[in-house]
């Protein structure tokens, strides 16, 4: 019998009782996924997160597993990763979490909320909290399983035209401002605008919006914000920890070897160190560069940060009220955020404090 009759009939099980060549076998067993990015390839911190991971997924697989990585618009648009994971149009995506709230408010909790969690405490309630697996049971009605896949850190509060002095300058004031946060920013008075990245520079250049926020130093360097509003405030109080995540179809997910999804996980949680990495690093030259070329440094009044906590904390209680799946998850964000505070309050602030003060 010859090797043809042998695979035509046999299948791969046949394929080893007869000595065929393991080249076949291997490309039978072979995985090849798409990922879909939420961000252009221009952002190499936060779509190089994706980029990092596949090439570890690919390096840890002795190649057998290989991930093609698409920036936003390639494949699907960025408002539509959600549903292209959650259809199995794609088997992965890699996106900030909150961009769907319109979805469901509990999108937000994946990733951050005004005056929530900073980047090390929500990596501790992923981890070894509870929220891993509240955010997999709310993530299962939508077909997908989640991965902690990168964090920004502590973001900025943004670029204004004019300072923000008191609340009042929040009054009809046109910010483009993403996802969740722009929820308390209209409690104030304000007009969240939802503009995409590359659209965000035109339109504070014609006066379209008053001021943007988009993420930290090196990023918005790269934007070129500064050349039309002055004003760098800080700090962005509606992300201190935002989380990236890496959303895989359940289906998909499940198909995969014992192998295969230690090595997603390891890849992620690779990816997931990685990118706060590279933001801690080159936030710092960056915002040198930025107040060399004019930005003014500007910090939040302390009764702007007030007003925008009391109105969060009520925002956080109404949204409680009619919606289970939040009150579920926020009881358990918000219980961990008390306790980490009041750790943080007696080690991390007080040496930070007594080092950013210091002369090095």
């Amino acid at each position: 019998m010859d090797r043809r009759s042998v695979i035509k009939n046999a299948g791969v099980a046949g394929v080893l009782a007869a000595g065929a060549a393991p080249a076949l076998v291997q490309a039978q067993t072979n995985i090849r996924w798409r990922l879909t990015s939420a961000f252009p390839k221009a952002l190499d911190t936060i779509y190089g997160a994706a980029e990092t991971f596949a090439k570890k997924v690919k390096e840890l697989s002795g190649g057998k597993f290989e991930i093609t990585v698409h920036a936003a618009g390639e494949l699907v648009p960025t408002a539509g990763l959600v549903d292209a994971v959650q259809n199995g149009t794609v088997e992965m995506g890699h996106t900030a979490p909150y961009y769907y709230f319109g979805k469901d408010e509990c999108f937000a909790l994946g990733c951050a909320i005004p005056f929530g969690l900073n980047s090390r405490q929500m990596t501790a309630w992923m981890y070894d909290g509870n929220g891993l697996k509240l955010m997999r049971e709310f993530y299962d009605g939508y077909n997908i399983v989640n991965f902690p896949m990168g964090n920004t850190g502590a973001q900025m509060g943004g670029w204004f035209r004019k300072p923000i002095k008191s609340v009042a300058d929040y009054k009809g004031l046109k910010f483009r401002v993403g996802g969740f946060a722009g929820k308390v920013i209209q409690r104030l008075g304000g007009v969240p605008q939802n503009i995409p990245g590359g659209e965000i520079y035109q339109a504070l250049e014609k006066g379209t919006i008053d001021a943007a926020e988009w993420v930290g130093p090196y990023d918005d360097k790269k934007l070129g914000f500064y050349k039309v509003a002055k004003f760098y405030h800080y700090p962005g109080w509606w992300e201190g920890g935002p989380q990236l995540d890496l959303f895989i179809n359940k289906n998909a997910y499940a198909s995969l070897s014992a192998e295969n999804k230690a090595i997603v996980e390891a890849a992620a949680a690779y990816a997931h160190t990685e990118m706060q990495a590279k933001y801690d690093a080159r936030n710092p030259g960056a915002l040198k560069e930025l107040v060399a070329a004019g930005a003014k440094l500007t910090p939040f009044p302390t009764p702007v940060l007030e007003a925008a906590y009391k109105e969060a904390m009520a925002l956080y209680e109404e949204i409680g009220a009619a919606n289970p799946r939040w009150k579920k998850i926020y009881a358990d964000y918000s219980n961990y955020r008390k306790e980490a505070n009041l750790w943080f309050r007696f080690t991390e602030a007080r040496f930070d404090g007594f080092m950013q003060a210091a002369k090095l």
